[in-house]
């Protein structure tokens, strides 16, 4: 997010890239078939990018990871990220331009999101500062920031119906909230505090606090202080599945502001919405 609050940035790379309609389509039997670097823009401009790849468009090392004309690429101190794609169909238009990330600190931390561990969560960088230069005007920009990954052996709506995640900077670090149902009924309910050194402790955090639905009526909620309601000051992606904005609550006596998503998986099997993602999700299955 940007200092200023008006513009934000995510950056997503997928090695089977879980809410493509063409992966699900195909049996997610070959993930490297399904590659993608997702690129959004939120603010004055915005702009969505997320195009399905096919295999020849993938390369990895060590540091590097490439997807097509983007990558990403770890220096040993900055994840830097070179993005070379064209938005998806309403607003076609080519996004262009370099993403710093740069983290405070590392984590080693990582959270199974299911009790046998077939789906983990993996916090690098908690607390980072995030440089945009982007091919836009106003697209040059400084805020904080924070990178991490998930990793899974399952598809997401096999083992959840519903859940909820944010990450909030704090005077100390950053506080995020994982809360999730599973399709067994069990509940994934944790907050974890990061300090400055990026040193992790599970906290005791507010209860759960329903807010506003989003445009397309997912259900939201976080984790607010009793008698706070939290509230959307920033819309960045909404999705008949899927919400991501800023928002704000306050936890344990103090308020802040950050990147929450609420992911609705029931809606996420229908084959409607699939066939919806169709027009956004373009499939470019040949790289020269």
């Amino acid at each position: 997010m940007s200092d200023c609050g008006t513009k934000a940035v995510s950056f997503i790379g997928f090695i089977g890239s879980v809410f493509s309609p063409w992966y699900a389509w195909s049996g997610r039997k070959d993930p490297t078939n399904h590659c993608c670097i997702n690129v959004a823009t939120y603010g004055p401009g915005g702009r969505f990018t997320m195009t399905d790849r096919g295999r020849d468009a993938l390369k990895t090392t060590a540091d590097r990871f490439d997807v097509g004309p983007s990558s990403m690429s770890w220096t040993g101190n900055e994840l830097v990220i070179d993005i070379d794609e064209v938005s998806s169909f309403p607003l076609i238009s080519r996004v262009r331009g370099q993403i710093t990330i740069t983290p405070h600190a590392l984590s080693s931390v990582e959270l199974p999101l299911t009790p046998d561990g077939a789906h983990i969560w993996r916090p690098f960088a908690p607390s980072s500062d995030i440089k945009v230069d982007l091919e836009a005007k106003g697209w040059q920009w400084s805020g904080h920031g924070y990178f991490d990954a998930n990793f899974g052996t399952r598809s997401l709506e096999e083992d959840f119906s519903f859940w909820t995640w944010g990450r909030y900077p704090t005077a100390t670090g950053a506080t995020c909230i994982y809360d999730a149902v599973r399709r067994d009924g069990s509940t994934l309910d944790t907050a974890i505090a990061f300090d400055a050194d990026g040193n992790a402790q599970i906290v005791d955090a507010p209860p759960r606090t329903t807010f506003k639905r989003s445009l397309w009526q997912v259900r939201r909620e976080t984790r607010a202080d009793a008698g706070i309601l939290p509230r959307q000051v920033l819309n960045m992606l909404d999705a008949p599945f899927y919400s991501r904005s800023a928002v704000r609550t306050q936890l344990n006596g103090e308020v802040v502001t950050g990147v929450h998503e609420a992911l609705d998986l029931n809606r996420f099997r229908s084959p409607i919405i699939k066939s919806m993602l169709a027009t956004r999700v373009p499939r470019r299955a040949v790289w020269p």
